[in-house]
């Protein structure tokens, strides 16, 4: 019951990203987003993904693994956009 209530919880949290990424890949507006959020919430989500492979906590791992991927793209897009803008404006 106890890895029914941590994959339910990683589903639920994992697919809170889904919508945001999908419309930042489709859109590519990142405007309104903070890279440096991004860049902190990506290593927090990595950290928490290299935790949950040491102790082995497949919840942990599957819910990590898939918002490290979709939060990274988003980072990707806002990061290439931050670039973009900056080389345009010299």
């Amino acid at each position: 019951m106890i890895e029914i209530i941590g994959y339910v919880a990683a589903v639920l949290t994992t697919a809170s990203f889904l919508p945001q990424a999908l419309k930042t890949l489709k859109t590519r507006d990142t405007k309104a987003l903070s890279l440096s959020m991004y860049s902190i919430f990506c290593s927090g989500v990595l950290l928490w993904l290299c935790y949950g492979l040491l102790i082995a906590n497949w919840p942990i791992v599957v819910a990590n693994a898939v918002t490290f991927m979709l939060a990274g793209s988003i980072w990707i897009v806002k990061f290439r956009a931050v670039i973009k803008r900056r080389a345009g404006g010299l």
